[in-house]
């Protein structure tokens, strides 16, 4: 027995020492960022495509795109009302849902992930929070299976506790997704079952037990330029930034509060990439869902402009990505020189 006493008071003073830690998220943003961010939102076009390359060629000289893949592991039936999602239980979506899978499952999944060049699997629940027990366990238990597959692991399941950070990071988990989706004065406006201040902690608990911290949004909710802005300066006001920054184009669904907002001009959302390069240099800036919405050469821009990871695959979630072969030839046509062949294409 005493082996199994000592990993409880392991556990205990990790726990305690965790608890200490300094809380390097705050819910505000730094104002002199903000206001920077705003400066450079407004710049002419071309300039702010210039700021954003050179940061981006001092900080990724290898100018490389990393392929990663989110799978839905336990979808539809939330109790949240995210305006924007199909999988909450307050709104009539066409979305199938499903119980959390079985541990194969999702591990044959991660596979053809990574036999079509993902680096890089992503496993997402619909819950508010993750459910103590069994389903728990069987998150914990891909993870390591994952992980053994030679992939970043990231999952994103939720609002976490301490206790629940600290089992992730021992099961080998690399990252952990929790958007903040707006700026904290738009929040309301999208959100009204978990605060803000909600997702903050979360995301200090993820912080405090030393996994990376993937935290992102999503434009085109009908928020304002003010409010993106707000959104990449409450993200470069971490301490430690976040290490992943995933920025998502809305996708509308039927059935959902937002499924006849307007679109949002995509030179707007070119714009906000570009800012997010040059405020969180170090960071992957995932091109994410609202791939299907844009043009290939509008998706080329947006890797222009700073992007440098896109979720590859036939879906994301529950949105739909143009697909391997689109994707392979989109970063072979961004990443490799023209052969032989290309250059007498007309």
């Amino acid at each position: 027995m005493e082996p199994i006493i000592e990993s409880q008071d392991n556990q205990l003073g990790k726990l305690q020492c965790n608890s200490n830690s300094v809380q390097t998220i705050s819910e505000d943003y730094d104002e002199a960022i903000y206001q920077k961010a705003i400066t450079l939102y407004k710049k002419p076009f071309l300039q702010l495509i210039q700021e954003a390359a050179v940061v981006h060629k001092e900080n990724w000289p290898e100018a490389d795109i990393q392929r990663s893949a989110l799978l839905s592991i336990k979808t539809g039936s939330c109790p949240e009302d995210c305006s924007y999602c199909p999988q909450s239980a307050r709104y009539e979506t066409d979305i199938k849902k499903h119980p959390l899978m079985e541990v194969n499952d999702i591990v044959e999944k991660a596979k053809a992930a990574k036999a079509n060049g993902a680096e890089r699997f992503c496993m997402g629940a619909a819950w508010r929070k993750p459910p103590r027990g069994e389903q728990f366990d069987r998150v914990l238990d891909a993870i390591r299976e994952v992980k053994s597959l030679g992939m970043e692991a990231c999952v994103t399941l939720g609002l976490l506790n301490e206790e629940q950070a600290l089992k992730l990071k021992e099961a080998g988990l690399d990252y952990y997704n929790h958007n903040v989706d707006t700026s904290k004065d738009y929040y309301s406006k999208v959100i009204t079952t978990r605060k803000f201040q909600d997702r903050v902690q979360t995301l200090r608990h993820v912080r405090n037990n030393d996994i990376n911290v993937c935290c992102g949004g999503i434009l085109g909710m009908g928020e304002s330029s003010d409010d993106r802005m707000k959104l990449i300066a409450f993200l470069a006001t971490m301490d430690p930034q976040p290490e992943s920054v995933p920025i998502n184009f809305l996708v509308k669904f039927d059935g959902t509060p937002l499924e006849n907002t307007k679109d949002l001009d995509i030179l707007h959302f070119v714009r906000t990439i570009a800012v997010a390069r040059i405020l969180l240099p170090k960071a992957r800036i995932r091109l994410s869902a609202g791939r299907m919405d844009m043009s290939r050469e509008a998706q080329i821009l947006c890797l222009t402009a700073g992007a440098n990871s896109i979720f590859s695959g036939e879906v994301l979630l529950t949105s739909p990505l143009p697909g391997y072969t689109f994707d392979n030839q989109l970063i072979d046509d961004m990443t490799k020189p023209l052969d032989k062949e290309n250059l007498n294409v007309l």
